[in-house]
């Protein structure tokens, strides 16, 4: 009988430790896309004293971010940052749903004009600007990924890994180029590169 009250105590004292757990960093992640991007965040070997929440919402541009402002009320973040694309929105629509997220203290992981424009440049510089669909050709061909490119891949991550870096230097470049810098009209052009560097340092800190 002692030593079951002694286990029993000892739960308590596990439960309310965990109760008491606060992240170090806390990040939250909200997706255009319900499989595509989010598959790809998830993949990130997040620490266990930090948070990552990714969340694929199905909306787009400004329903997008008011969504992350609205979940960014929830709960206490250490950084939100929306991903989305310009895909056929008016250049006013696209650039808006960036000033509205920067407005509030929100991060943007746009891609002009695909989400795969961020895989291409694992493999390749590109600067000529291209329709969605000839971007998931493009990684289907031998000198990418040299298989047939599956929109939702679950295995994405993994596959890129080793290239990152590359991609990361190429996409500096990319934006680079574009002075002054006009989000909706700069294409090609992506900012997931600064997201990858944020989650990058949580993994290695």
């Amino acid at each position: 009988m002692p030593e079951r009250r002694f286990l029993q105590e000892g739960k308590a004292q596990y439960k309310r430790r965990v109760n008491r757990f606060e992240p170090r960093i806390r990040f939250l992640i909200v997706c255009e896309g319900k499989k595509t991007e989010p598959n790809y965040f998830k993949k990130f070997p997040i620490p266990p004293d930090s948070v990552v929440e990714v969340e694929g919402i199905g909306a787009n541009t400004d329903r997008l971010v008011r969504e992350a402002i609205r979940l960014k009320s929830m709960n206490k973040y250490h950084q939100v940052w929306v991903v989305f694309d310009r895909d056929s929105f008016t250049p006013e629509h696209f650039n808006n749903a960036i000033n509205l997220a920067e407005a509030n203290n929100i991060k943007v992981a746009y891609s002009n004009e695909a989400f795969e424009l961020w895989y291409c440049l694992h493999f390749h510089y590109l600067d000529t600007g291209i329709t969605r669909e000839d971007y998931c050709t493009l990684l289907s061909k031998p000198n990418f990924l040299g298989k047939k490119y599956e929109k939702n891949c679950e295995t994405i991550f993994e596959e890129l890994l080793s290239l990152q870096s590359r991609a990361i230097k190429h996409a500096r470049i990319l934006l680079e180029q574009y002075n002054p810098s006009n989000p909706a009209l700069d294409k090609p052009s992506t900012t997931v590169h600064l997201l990858v560097e944020q989650l990058n340092r949580l993994v290695w800190h």
